[in-house]
């Protein structure tokens, strides 16, 4: 009995010292901040001079960048601090108070807003992320946590080799600045960043803030306040996947000018893939873009890019149409030369690559006499065989300067020239580039 006595003495002690404090915390918050005893649907101090209002922000992240929409999407602690003498209350230790986001829709606060904005709502996971804390002598501090997406213009005439600079702004929507003046509390000090922020295509620069006036033709001027940062694009990504593939093209169309000329089904396919795929990687570059109206600089390396390339069919176009022309021509000289040499037995054969050791041997016994006339040769190289009835070794011989004399002749000079030119054109293309986009 008396073990049990001593417990229930204990717990009454307890129950004492740990009573619920709440019944009557209620009475000393209404009396302590006397919300009911004031209008809080207008500002402080109304009617007099505008209440300074100063703003201070904690970017915590830069959620994406959105380059065909043209905005970007940030998540950031937003604080106000002002001094409203109606929320004033006694206190002998100076200690504030804090309260969640349900006193909130009681009293007065400023009505920042978002400019440019698309999107914006105020975390409330597992509950509205607010948070007000209220000073004895009326200092409030007002914080929340915001993620919004905002507009930012960007400018793409250098893409992918370009720097953005965004902006969030912000300001007073019903406030002029008559009655309300929006600054930042601490200067360039009021932006504060997480180091941890990063983003996969681009490089953050730098974070800064400014402020100045803004002007509506029916309401007047407005304190307006900005969160500028800077941010520069990752180039590597396009190296590996426009730039780089892009010069392979180009330099695959130049494998066609060693190619034999005669070798058409060879070089027209290899002209006609590279176009094609030229072609594929302009259309996967506009596709992640927006349509602007004027020209980026990558544009401006695959096109010249693709020019390279359909110049080197065209090339070949030419090659085989001259090779054609001249091949008519030569025909008809034969022709001609045959008939008019007067020999019924002479036999003249021309040398364009096609030919064989029977059309060699069938020359045997011809001499130099019997060969056309210094005058009558043609404006091409005529080559005429005369040879006399030698050893089987000195015709092998002669026939491997005629296969010699054909690798010469089947390349055409087009293919010589550019051979030179399309490379030097192409590498002094890219000094310039790179030079003025870099």
């Amino acid at each position: 009995r008396h073990w049990d006595n001593a417990i229930a003495v204990s717990c009454s002690h307890i129950l004492k010292k740990n009573r619920d404090l709440t019944k009557t915390w209620k009475g000393k918050t209404d009396q302590l901040l006397r919300v009911d005893e004031h209008d809080f649907t207008m500002r402080p101090a109304f009617g007099g001079p505008a209440i300074p209002v100063g703003v201070d922000v904690q970017v915590e992240s830069l959620d994406s960048i959105s380059e065909v929409d043209m905005d970007f999407t940030m998540t950031l602690y937003l604080r106000h601090y002002w001094k409203d003498e109606r929320l004033s209350f006694p206190s002998t230790n100076n200690k504030s108070m804090t309260f969640d986001g349900r006193l909130v829709k009681k009293i007065w606060v400023p009505d920042v807003f978002f400019v440019h904005s698309k999107r914006s709502f105020i975390h409330d996971t597992t509950t509205d992320n607010i948070m007000l804390r209220v000073f004895p002598d009326g200092h409030v501090l007002y914080s929340m946590r915001v993620t919004v997406t905002a507009m930012c213009n960007m400018d793409f005439s250098h893409f992918p080799l370009d720097s953005q600079t965004c902006s969030l702004e912000l300001e007073s929507y019903a406030y002029t600045d008559e009655d309300l003046m929006l600054y930042w509390k601490n200067g360039n000090e009021s932006l504060k960043t997480d180091e941890k922020i990063s983003l996969s295509q681009f490089l953050i620069q730098k974070f800064h803030t400014t402020s100045r006036l803004a002007f509506y033709s029916s309401t007047g001027w407005y304190n307006r306040l900005y969160i500028n940062f800077t941010l520069r694009r990752h180039i590597f990504f396009f190296l590996l996947q426009t730039y780089f593939p892009a010069t392979l093209m180009v330099m695959l169309s130049w494998v066609s000018f060693w190619i034999d000329r005669r070798a058409v089904p060879a070089r027209v396919s290899l002209g006609i893939t590279t176009v094609l795929t030229m072609s594929t990687i302009i259309t996967g570059v506009n596709a992640s873009m927006p349509r602007v109206s004027y020209i980026k600089a990558v544009d401006i390396y695959l096109w010249v890019s693709f020019v390279f390339v359909f110049l080197s069919v065209l090339e070949y176009a030419a090659v085989n149409y001259l090779t054609t022309v001249q091949e008519r021509k030569e025909r008809k000289l034969q022709e001609r030369f045959s008939c008019s040499c007067g020999i019924p037995h002479s036999k003249t054969m021309m040398l364009d690559g096609n030919y064989s050791e029977s059309d060699a041997n069938s020359l045997a016994g011809y001499t130099r006499n019997q060969m056309v006339p210094e005058e009558e040769k043609p404006e091409k190289m005529v080559v005429h065989l005369a040879m006399s009835n030698e050893s089987n070794s000195s015709r092998k011989r002669g026939l491997k300067g005629h296969v010699g004399l054909r690798i010469i002749q089947n390349t055409h000079a087009i293919d010589k020239y550019s051979r030179l030119i399309f490379p030097g054109t192409y590498i002094f293309f890219n000094l310039i580039y790179w030079s003025v986009f870099s």
